[in-house]
């Protein structure tokens, strides 16, 4: 999937102009303000009104949400309502819930709990159920492992791992945390105010990044400091 040109402006100032190509998995890697977070916005269409798009990308690919886009959050102890049962909001059968939750590995007796009553990990995979129940053509993930201890972050990038061979998604991984892009995702683009600096296989610009403002971010990242949105 090409996006042979995302252009955001507010006024007459352009904050993001860039291109890049979704093979297989993709992330996108930038420190806070460099447009990463207005890129993952505009592909769900959810920019502030005072703000004006200009998205190409491939004709043969349609950016809609729900049956072919899809959509995981960083936070998801804020995604689903603390008030209602897991069950009741879903949109699909309880068959079909249940066939979900196998397949991210929770017991399906969570689906009579409410979302406080689960860990964090386990509401991550219930997000990701029900990111799946459509098969989505794209993912898009929002830093889905940064409110997660280290050993369940493995767990869910594992998943998401699993999950895309069987159904075959693309993944777009919007992060800040390098080490988690390295084990997702076989490609990187990094973007600095709005434009991409340095993109190309994952492995290799870790090797050898070629952009003094990429070698900061391995180099920080490395040094366990990071660099939110």
């Amino acid at each position: 999937m090409k996006i042979k040109k995302l252009k955001i402006s507010l006024k007459d100032k352009i904050l993001v102009d860039i291109n890049f190509n979704i093979k297989k998995s993709l992330a996108l890697v930038g420190q806070s303000g460099s447009g990463k977070s207005l890129t993952l916005k505009a592909l769900l269409n959810m920019l502030p009104q005072t703000m004006t798009c200009d998205l190409d990308y491939d004709a043969g690919f349609i950016l809609k949400a729900g049956d072919t886009l899809s959509f995981v959050p960083q936070n998801p102890f804020t995604a689903l309502s603390p008030l209602t049962k897991i069950k009741k909001q879903f949109f699909i059968s309880k068959e079909k819930q249940k066939e979900l939750f196998l397949q991210v590995g929770l017991d399906t007796q969570l689906l009579e709990r409410f979302s406080p009553e689960l860990s964090g990990g386990q509401l991550q995979r219930v997000v990701i159920a029900m990111a799946i129940q459509s098969k989505p053509k794209l993912m898009l993930l929002d830093e889905p492992t940064t409110a997660l201890d280290p050993s369940t972050r493995v767990i869910i990038l594992n998943l998401l791992k699993k999950l895309q061979i069987e159904i075959g998604f693309k993944i777009l991984f919007v992060t800040h945390d390098i080490n988690a892009a390295a084990s997702l995702c076989e490609d990187i683009c990094v973007i600095k105010d709005g434009l991409v600096v340095e993109d190309g296989k994952m492995l290799e610009i870790l090797k050898n990044p070629r952009n003094i403002y990429t070698k900061s971010l391995i180099e920080a990242n490395f040094k366990n400091r990071e660099f939110r949105r």
